[in-house]
């Protein structure tokens, strides 16, 4: 016997504007630093790359699920690459200090789902089903995302975050903004009206 289990696509909404949010902001900032700091370019060239892979892991998954994306992207590619730059002329340390926060609330949020599907996956097994491969495989890959996420994060710090001119004050301000940013498809998805995409499950 085989079943499917109706899961909200909007964390996939969500998890994609993100990850754009995060490409933009690692876009703009490295001719900046970097040209003052060449000693960075290798790490901010893996960060970067490593945002693109992240992206384009919710770009197939959005494909796939036909998932409608957040309406939001032109006032999201202004805000995120204009925090990248703005961030970039305050210097290294304002920029790590901006990578520090968005990680740190990004890989909060990523945690957070992790908890929840696997929170899905033993109510499941406790009501003696199996979880299929595609749930699986998301929670693996929800897993990497966040262990790279939390890694670009203590990159940051080993690379003078903290000594960011009002570091508080910054990384207050950018963490408030990821969590607006992370409402905001949340509330695009919600005029919509929900989204459901199917998750297999088999007996055991």
């Amino acid at each position: 016997m085989r079943g499917t289990v109706a899961h909200s696509s909007h964390q996939i909404r969500v998890n994609q504007a993100g990850e754009l949010g995060a490409v933009l902001i690692y876009a703009a900032q490295p001719p900046i630093v970097v040209k003052q700091h060449p000693e960075l370019r290798q790490l901010m060239q893996h960060m970067y790359d490593q945002e693109v892979g992240h992206l384009n892991t919710f770009n197939t998954l959005i494909t796939e699920h036909r998932i409608r994306p957040t309406i939001m992207y032109p006032l999201w590619q202004v805000l995120a690459t204009g925090l990248g730059w703005a961030t970039a002329m305050m210097g290294k340390e304002a920029a790590m200090a901006c990578t520090e926060a968005v990680e740190t609330e990004i890989g909060t949020h990523y945690n957070e789902q992790v908890q929840e599907v696997i929170q899905i996956i033993q109510g499941w097994e406790e009501e003696g089903y199996e979880a299929g491969p595609e749930i699986l495989e998301l929670l693996q890959t929800l897993r990497r995302i966040r262990d790279e996420e939390l890694e670009h994060l203590d990159h940051a710090v080993d690379h003078d975050a903290k000594k960011a001119p009002l570091h508080y004050l910054l990384t207050g301000f950018v963490r408030a903004s990821c969590r607006g940013a992370i409402f905001i498809p949340d509330y695009d998805a919600a005029k919509g009206g929900k989204e459901h995409t199917a998750i297999e499950v088999c007996d055991s």
